[in-house]
């Protein structure tokens, strides 16, 4: 019986999911937005969104900045895959940023951007994201806007529940997704043994407060179930961390159905101030691992990897570090309500949405209000730990996020709206449909103690009808609402990178005056730097040949270079001279199997380039930088092997008596 009420439950959502997308376009949506949406989000030239908002970018591994409200791209950051418009991964300087246990891996899937707090508020200075695929975090700097630290995770697979930091940003905190066999076990075990030989693990990541450079402090090792998404304790629940987990049944095929046969999956909850004290009185275990740490240096402009051999282990059976709370079978998300009060659970198959107090779990553990164990983690009432019920909210409850009025937003994917709901009586004040099949939701500061109730944007898994086609694929989709009244009420559809699945958003006046405009040229490190035109030169070290050169408009120095021969690698060593805000320039070379490299004012960076064949081999800069842009070009001769074409280079004349250790660098 039990099995064909699933089947029963999992149709109705198909069936629901399938008549929101494929039946005719509501009635309302072409005037779901009010008459003075318009003027809502328009934001006139030359003036400046009041929000950014960081959209994660799902498959493609990239980070997308947007202003909020109009909605307009401003920027699309590299983070784990390579990026030819930017030479993320291409350039010397940061291939190392790709480097983990497994080789250069160019591409990740990053679902869970997290903004840097304190005290619980959100305080521009930093934002973490998750590589879902191979397991990692990135950390990224909001005063250049660039990537400057990933690590990987060992003991995990599927970082899909991360990263998530405390109030202070004490810790980035991360669970794997699936559980597995550990890095130091026997992996060569069969799959049926799942319950034998797989194991959880929650990673915690400190973080330095004054540079953000990360690393793993402990992991805890947990039961062989699936981690989803988790928050933080905020007030008094400061100290907890909170995951939903799911496949309590360890379940290892057709999890649709497998794991679905308990009534009840978990909250986790994790005293990790506990679990401090646990590691000063030695009870963790240290365990030989193997995971890279990469770090980018804005001094040298470049990006270092070391490989990391051990990590630190707690047992989660130690007393008091772990307990569970059953929640509607599963949940994604677990969310903590700004006071800190309250935690609200998501069961994608429930009807209903519980609330969970703190102050409830506290007194369940103070009176071991339990209903047993699960595998030796003591699991409490559910009665005991319950607030109460958001009663018949909408099917398909995923992710809740909250004003600062006392009010929750959850989004609901297969009936394809959000459901405002009041915390204290649980009570449902407005709901308002999305298009089509919502996942995640975000409010300004929804998830922190301090947030701002004016918009909230929804991020759809589907878009039709909603914008022109383009083939088999339609566009990601976001919509923002305004949330500042009783009603809630659409303002705007714009398209995003795929895929939108979470973000953060932070006044823009906490980020901009941080914002470098350019790098100064006498302050930078980088080894292969030229100070000046007069300092370029090009060098022989075998088979290498070091070419320093640099940009500023418009043109190169050198421009013309001779001597190179098949069998050489060339590294062009490129400094950006300018010294003015927003004057990149780029450098390319026809027939070079990797990307261009962007150099930021005061920047040098690095392209490997070893030729193919004998000829002249044009160069020019890619972004356009002045009005003789197209002018900003030089020539590269490639000789046979054993020539004795001399090595020779200049920019406005080329000496035909240089050598290698007497040759001309003139300007124009």
């Amino acid at each position: 019986m039990a099995f064909q009420t699933k089947h029963a439950l999992i149709a109705l959502a198909g069936l629901s999911l399938a008549a929101s997308v494929t039946g005719c376009k509501p009635k309302s949506a072409g005037t779901a937005a009010a008459t003075d949406a318009a003027s809502k989000v328009y934001v006139a030239p030359g003036k400046y969104d009041e929000f950014y908002n960081f959209a994660s970018g799902g498959f493609s591994g990239q980070m997308a900045v947007y202003g909020l409200p109009s909605g307009r791209l401003l920027r699309v950051i590299p983070v784990f895959s390579v990026d030819p418009e930017k030479g993320w991964g291409y350039s010397e300087e940061t291939k190392p940023m790709l480097n983990t246990s497994h080789g250069f891996v160019p591409w990740d899937d990053l679902h869970h951007p997290d903004l840097s707090q304190t005290n619980g508020e959100v305080d521009g200075r930093w934002i973490f994201a998750n590589g879902n695929n191979t397991p990692r975090i990135a950390r990224i700097d909001l005063k250049t806007f660039r990537t400057t630290e990933i690590i990987e995770i060992p003991n995990s697979a599927g970082n899909h529940s991360s990263a998530f930091v405390t109030p202070n940003t004490e810790y980035v905190v991360a669970g794997t997704r699936f559980s597995v066999p550990m890095d130091n076990d026997n992996g060569d075990v069969p799959i049926s043994s799942y319950k034998k030989n797989f194991k959880g693990s929650i990673s915690f990541l400190s973080v330095d407060k004054n540079t953000g450079n990360m690393k793993i402090a402990f992991q805890i090792r947990t039961p062989g179930i699936d981690y989803d998404l988790a928050h933080a304790g905020k007030g008094p629940s400061d100290g907890w961390f909170f995951f939903s987990t799911y496949n309590t049944e360890k379940a290892n095929t057709l999890l649709e159905v497998n794991a679905s046969q308990r009534d009840k999956d978990f909250i986790m909850a994790i005293n990790w101030k506990l679990a401090e004290q646990y590691m000063q009185q030695g009870k963790g275990v240290k365990e030989a691992v193997k995971y890279a740490h990469n770090t980018y240096d804005e001094k040298t402009h470049s990006a270092t990897s070391k490989m990391e051999t051990e990590v630190t282990v707690l047992d989660g059976n130690l007393p008091g570090l772990l307990y569970f709370i059953p929640c509607p079978k599963s949940p994604h998300g677990c969310d903590v309500d700004p006071t800190g009060q309250y935690i609200v659970g998501s069961g994608k198959l429930a009807a209903l949405i519980p609330v969970f107090s703190f102050q409830k779990i506290q007194d369940a553990i103070k009176n071991k209000a339990f209903e047993g164990e699960y595998d030796g983690i003591p699991v409490i009432k559910y009665e005991a730990a319950l607030h109460g019920e958001v009663q018949k909210p909408g099917l398909g409850p995923l992710h809740t996020e909250f004003d600062e009025r006392g009010n929750a937003y959850t989004s609901m994917f297969v009936s394809s709206e959000i459901v405002k709901w009041r915390l204290s009586d649980l009570k449902i004040l407005d709901r308002v449909p999305t298009y089509y099949s919502i996942g995640h939701l975000h409010i300004p500061g929804g998830d922190s103690r301090k947030p701002i109730g004016k918009y909230m944007i929804a991020y759809n898994k589907i878009t039709k009808d909603r914008y022109l086609p383009t083939g088999p694929e339609l566009s990601q989709s976001a919509q923002l609402f305004d949330i500042s009244g009783d009603k809630m009420k659409l303002l705007l559809d714009y398209p995003t990178i795929g895929e939108p699945h979470y973000a953060q958003s932070i006044l823009a006046d906490k980020v901009s005056p941080n914002s470098v405009k350019f790098f100064k040229i006498d302050d930078s490190q980088h080894p292969y730097k030229s100070a000046g035109e007069g300092a370029t030169k090009v060098v022989r070290e075998g088979n290498k040949v070091h070419v320093y050169a640099t940009a500023i408009r418009s043109h190169f120095a050198p421009d013309n270079i001779e001597g190179i021969k098949m069998g050489d690698e060339v590294y062009f060593h490129v400094t950006n001279l300018e010294q003015d805000w927003d004057i990149p320039h780029g450098f390319a070379i026809k027939g070079a199997n990797t990307a261009e490299l962007l150099i930021m004012p005061g920047e040098t960076a690095t392209l490997k380039w070893t030729p193919e064949k004998v000829g002249i081999y044009p160069f020019y800069c890619t972004d356009f930088c002045s009005a003789l842009h197209q002018e900003m070009q030089g020539y590269i001769r490639v000789s046979p092997a054993g020539s004795n074409v001399p090595l020779k280079w200049g920019t406005n004349k080329v000496d035909s008596n240089a050598t290698q250790s007497n040759s001309t660098t003139a300007s124009r």
